[in-house]
């Protein structure tokens, strides 16, 4: 019985330091995560349906006019610096053959237009998210952000941040590659 009790005391002693240990062994794995790496629930899968009207031109946008060929799906705005930084990547994807569809996300017109007047325009096609609906059903959670999405319309690769930083460009382009090699 004596022995029961003291088994009983010591787990009741040491208790609050195995809630400790356990504790520090599980804040010590957070710290070594990225917090600006957030898996998309949507890669691998079909992009949403959706339809958004054009910036400043007739027409719109559908998910259906995502499929065919690869496509880059930049999210963008005026008001964000970080679009500003990669920008001039954005660019160069599209000088060098890729298809890149612009997704203009809770802008005003005037602001967007204006902005692609200064920087240059680099879409094929840009769609505009007014209210911001449509980016929710992307998983959009903020600018800038750039999806790489197939032939068939499936997402198979989302960029947080801008393109600018060359470890996100290098995961995009080697997303890119698969997808290419995929296809062969």
């Amino acid at each position: 019985m004596t022995a029961q009790i003291h088994s009983k005391t010591l787990l009741q002693r040491f208790t609050p330091l195995i809630i400790f240990v356990l504790l520090v062994i599980v804040l010590a794995i957070g710290l070594t995560l990225n917090p600006r790496e957030v898996p998309s629930p949507l890669v691998g899968k079909p992009v949403p349906v959706f339809e958004l009207p054009l910036l400043n031109t007739p027409g719109k946008l559908t998910h259906e006019d995502l499929k065919g060929s690869v496509t880059l799906l930049n999210v963008f705005a005026s008001w964000c610096y970080a679009c500003r930084q990669e920008h001039e990547a954005i660019t160069q994807l599209s000088r060098n053959g890729f298809r890149v569809i612009g997704f203009n996300y809770k802008d005003q017109t005037e602001d967007a237009v204006a902005w692609l007047r200064q920087f240059g325009n680099p879409y094929q096609i840009i769609a505009q998210d007014l209210d911001g609906r449509v980016g929710i059903d992307w998983g959009v959670y903020g600018a800038p952000e750039t999806f790489l999405i197939d032939s068939n319309g499936i997402i198979r690769h989302k960029t947080i941040g801008p393109l600018s930083d060359p470890e996100k460009m290098e995961a995009l382009m080697d997303a890119y590659k698969a997808l290419q090699e995929q296809s062969l």
